[in-house]
């Protein structure tokens, strides 16, 4: 068995570009910096940032690119792919995660966090998940008994 999973968290170099296939799906594009720190051989502390580039396509690239903007925390899940192409007489190469899913990142405790997926099982926020806090419970107990499984 072949796996090819890519995780990432971190934030978004630049606004994601949406556009349409031809097919009229939409796609769209966007980076994301990832930092890392460690130790060097004299025991001093350094941070490293990769820059990776991300697309996502359908559903998942309308949620993307109605929410996020540059600088917001994001979690992405995918796969990597390498494209290439001529141009000018030179091959060129990109490689890239193609988004499965992805979850907003933590935004300075708004709370805003809902999974998407390209299934279309998870939607994004609306005032019904962003009111849940103030919904009202009875006061009285709940008897394990009166549950029926």
């Amino acid at each position: 068995m072949y796996l090819n999973k890519a995780l990432i968290y971190g934030n978004l170099t630049r606004d994601p570009e949406v556009r349409a296939l031809p097919s009229g799906q939409q796609v769209v594009t966007f980076g994301v910096a990832t930092n890392r720190t460690y130790k060097n051989k004299e025991g001093q502390k350094q941070e490293a940032t990769e820059f990776h580039n991300v697309v996502a396509f359908g559903r998942l690239a309308e949620l993307i690119g109605q929410y996020m903007k540059k600088g917001r925390p994001i979690y992405i899940e995918g796969r990597l792919q390498t494209r290439s192409w001529e141009s000018d007489g030179r091959k060129n190469y990109r490689t890239e995660i193609v988004a499965d899913t992805f979850q907003f990142g933590a935004d300075g405790g708004t709370g805003r966090g809902s999974a998407a997926g390209e299934s279309g099982t998870a939607s994004a926020p609306t005032k019904d998940a962003e009111s849940a806090e103030s919904i009202q419970y009875p006061d009285e107990d709940i008897n394990p008994e009166d549950i029926p499984f």
